[in-house]
């Protein structure tokens, strides 16, 4: 790819999204595996990741910041290297956390997948950079978000031809939202930031459907709306009534 995008494409609200892949912890599926990517595909539905910085500048599909919930270390993620990282068992199988790289040659364009961007909000895009890097080799079906319009604002400028979204939600409850000021949480929430992240698509809660946020963003920006993370019938009689695609778990639309 190498122009420059000036609009979502249709691919990228085509099918439900599977959030993490079509990830089954029970099932030996672990979220954010290539066995999860797999098990997507084969449902053909698209895939949504998420990416996490290496301590060697790698993008690890990886949600947390830290390892302990899905595996026997307890580190930050940033705390190893990517063949650290690429050793340990996720979730007690024999799955391990693979790089973003290993990730998209196994979908191997065959899906679309959406890449989420971590971000602590404190102005480091070397995990964008890299991430930006990755998929400018391959000719495939890949978006990119993040919930930091700094990232989408640096991927409108380094990554102009891939679709680029904001995740939002109405009210920032998260832990993680804690140190912003709350100037720059009304910002978040009222997407007062588009003159500068310029996003293709908004991925917004499902919890603060409907809203004007995503109302105006569909009917007057004609910006996609994708919604997460639906897991209920309800949830997604909202994504339905009120968004362009969802992005899912837990069951099998």
């Amino acid at each position: 790819m190498s122009a420059i995008l000036d609009r979502a494409p249709d691919w990228l609200t085509a099918r439900p999204i599977a959030h993490r892949g079509l990830h089954d912890r029970a099932a030996g599926l672990p979220e954010n595996t290539l066995a999860a990517a797999e098990a997507a595909v084969a449902g053909g539905y698209a895939i949504e990741c998420d990416v996490q910085l290496s301590a060697d500048g790698e993008a690890m599909v990886f949600h947390d910041e830290a390892l302990g919930r899905l595996t026997e270390a307890s580190a930050p993620v940033e705390a190893r290297t990517a063949a650290e990282l690429g050793a340990l068992a996720v979730a007690g199988t024999a799955e391990r956390i693979p790089t973003l790289a290993a990730f998209l040659q196994r979908v191997a364009g065959r899906v679309p997948v959406v890449v989420e961007i971590k971000s602590r909000f404190d102005g480091d895009r070397r995990l964008t950079r890299r991430t930006a890097e990755i998929v400018a080799e391959l000719d495939a079906p890949v978006a990119l978000k993040s919930f930091d319009p700094g990232i989408v604002a640096t991927l409108a400028e380094i990554a102009p031809d891939r679709p680029r979204g904001i995740v939002a939600e109405a009210s920032q409850d998260d832990p993680h939202y804690a140190l912003l000021a709350p100037s720059v949480r009304a910002e978040l929430s009222g997407l007062l930031h588009l003159h500068v992240s310029r996003p293709h698509f908004l991925s917004w809660r499902v919890g603060d459907l409907p809203g004007p946020v995503p109302y105006l963003c569909r009917r007057l920006g004609q910006m996609p709306v994708m919604t997460w993370t639906v897991r209920t019938q309800a949830q997604r009689a909202l994504a339905q009534e009120h968004a362009d695609q969802m992005v899912f778990e837990g069951f099998r639309p």
